[in-house]
């Protein structure tokens, strides 16, 4: 007898020693599985990380930087719990990410310079918003005697939309013009880099829709000195090449400069 309950006295031992092994392992899956759940929320709906892979930001975006998008400023679709979010409309001078509407869909960053309803129009080299000359601290151009600082928007002839443009924008950008001026259709917008002699941007190819919009860079985490080519191969095994590289030469590559710095 005495026997029989050593023996279930030890069975019932081990049991509990299981059974205190398992929580743990039980605690750490959920935490996990919480980490997990909360990471792809924030990255989905909240803020995202982005890296700058062309010079048409610049300087106010540099190759290399590597900034945090916050996905939860710009206002819905219109939901009535919209009013109850800290949204806000999308306004002149915001830059923002967004879907590029042909290739392969990449990402881009430009800064939005015309509002829908807006009359816009390019002469030579600055830009005119319902007939008033816009403010543009944050643009750069060429030597003045650069021809491609000369330019003027929209095209004025049909010649010129042809060998400028993207054929789709070049079809249609005439539907847009009015008295020599484009006017931004509802639920669009039109974008421009800061560098103005090197970035393609809705000159080139037309409006941002507002679907495609993404969100808005708000700080520049980390910055490597790069250049465009670093970020040319966009496959999984240049991007790993890519990163293997960064990480190399991590302490001499970084701007640390640049670390924390708010995009505006």
């Amino acid at each position: 007898m005495a026997e029989s309950e050593a023996a279930a006295d030890s069975a019932n031992a081990e049991r509990k020693r299981s059974e205190v092994n398992l929580i743990p392992v039980a605690q750490l899956l959920e935490s996990l599985l919480v980490t997990v759940l909360l990471a792809l929320f924030v990255t989905t709906f909240v803020v995202q990380a982005y890296k700058i892979p062309s010079d048409s930001m610049e300087p106010t975006l540099l190759v290399g930087d590597h900034v945090l998008v916050n996905k939860f400023v710009f206002e819905g679709d219109g939901a009535w719990y919209d009013k109850l979010l800290p949204y806000r409309s999308i306004r002149r001078g915001d830059m923002i990410i967004f879907k590029y509407a042909y290739e392969d869909h990449p990402d881009y960053v430009k800064r939005v310079i015309g509002l829908p309803g807006d009359h816009l129009h390019i002469l030579n080299g600055h830009v005119y918003v319902d007939g008033k000359p816009l403010d543009e601290p944050y643009a750069v151009h060429g030597e003045p005697d650069d021809p491609s600082s000369q330019e003027y928007f929209p095209p004025l002839d049909p010649y010129s939309a042809r060998t400028q443009l993207l054929p789709e924008w070049a079809h249609d950008v005439s539907n847009y013009v009015q008295d020599d001026e484009l006017v931004v259709p509802p639920g669009r917008y039109f974008v421009m880099g800061d560098n103005r002699d090197d970035s393609l941007d809705s000159r080139y190819w037309g409006f941002v829709d507002r679907s495609a919009v993404m969100g808005k860079p708000i700080l520049i985490y980390w910055s490597v000195d790069a250049t465009s080519d670093d970020y040319a191969d966009r496959s999984v095994l240049g991007t790993i090449e890519a990163i293997g590289d960064t990480l190399v030469h991590l302490p001499s590559r970084t701007r640390w400069h640049r670390l924390l710095r708010e995009v505006h």
